[in-house]
């Protein structure tokens, strides 16, 4: 019952972190929102037992990774009139319906068997039987078998992560090379 209960504090948490990092007109004030998105995150990986993955959102995408977007965000220093007057179109109101729409319908009909077959079975024995196919002598989330995971099976999404953010840093430092 606690666990229900702190996976819907952290699934409330997310969502409405990941909203304000869409809706804040200050960079700064997004990125901290994505933060707490992150904390609130790595909370729903210490429920699912993955405490390894949890520890790693923390360091590395609340801690390293955040230190780059606000290091960036202040290098570019936006001012309040060059972010505009805040404007609410029709087309805002529509695109806000339709994401609403669309996830209540994957909710309603998407995942409704998905969980289904969690609550019977429980999540920690799905667990134990997904740890069973992912490498032989290492427990599910452990460092060998996440290891194992990101440097041999996912090698090219990795590498082309960070490739990705070395051109975001690339691109913000000319655009803020201009203004300086």
């Amino acid at each position: 019952m606690a666990e229900t209960i702190l996976f819907y504090i952290f699934a409330i948490g997310v969502l409405f972190a990941g909203a304000q990092v869409v809706l804040r007109r200050n960079p700064v004030h997004g990125a901290l929102s994505l933060v707490a998105c992150f904390f609130f995150l790595a909370g729903t990986y210490v429920l699912l037992a993955a405490h390894l993955i949890a520890i790693l959102q923390i360091m590395v995408y609340a801690g390293a990774v955040m230190v780059l977007f606000v290091f960036v965000i202040m290098l570019l220093n936006l001012k309040d009139e060059e972010l505009g007057t805040p404007r609410r179109t029709i087309w805002k109101g529509i695109g806000l319906v339709s994401v609403v729409g669309a996830t209540g319908a994957v909710a309603w009909r998407g995942l409704g068997s998905a969980y289904d077959s969690v609550l019977a079975h429980g999540a920690a024995t799905q667990l134990t039987d997904m740890a069973k196919h992912t490498l032989p002598g290492a427990p599910f989330g452990s460092l060998k078998a996440v290891a194992h995971a990101v440097y041999l099976n996912s090698v090219l999404p990795f590498e082309l992560t960070s490739l990705l953010l070395l051109v975001a840093v690339v691109g913000a430092v000319v655009v803020a090379k201009g203004k300086i």
